[in-house]
C-alpha cells in the first residue's frame, strides 16, 4: 500500500494513470503528451511498475503500458475507513445516553 499511495502521490504519474485507463498506450506515446523528457517519463513509469499499478509488455518493437487497478483497493479501503467513523455514532450516542442518566440520578440525590 505505501509503494501505491508514493506512485499516486506525483501530478505526472497520476496523469499517466489517467490516460492508461482507456487501454494500452506505447510507451513513446505516453512520453509524447507530457513536456519533460523521455527519461522522466521512463523514471515515472519505473514508478508506476514497481507498486504494481501498470504492466507493460513488448508488442514488436513497442513498449506497451496497461493500468492494473488491483493495488489500488487496499489504499482505496484504507482512505474510506478515514471518512467514516466505524461504530462512533454509536458511541457517542451512548455516552449522551450515560450524560443525562447521570443528569438525571443527580438530580433525584439533590431533591431528595
Amino acid at each position: 500500500m505505501d509503494l501505491v499511495a508514493a506512485a499516486v502521490a506525483d501530478p505526472v504519474r497520476r496523469s499517466i494513470l489517467t490516460l492508461l485507463r482507456s487501454g494500452p498506450v506505447p510507451a513513446g506515446e505516453i512520453a509524447a503528451r507530457f513536456p519533460i523528457s523521455r527519461p522522466a517519463i521512463s523514471r515515472h513509469l519505473r514508478v508506476l511498475r514497481e507498486s504494481g499499478l501498470v504492466r507493460d509488455t513488448l508488442v514488436g518493437r513497442k513498449r506497451l503500458y496497461e493500468l492494473d487497478p488491483a493495488p489500488v483497493a487496499p489504499l482505496v479501503e484504507w482512505l474510506t475507513q478515514l471518512g467514516r467513523p466505524d461504530g462512533w455514532e454509536h458511541r457517542f450516542d451512548a455516552l449522551e445516553t450515560e450524560v443525562y442518566r447521570t443528569r438525571r440520578f443527580t438530580r433525584k440525590e439533590r431533591s431528595a
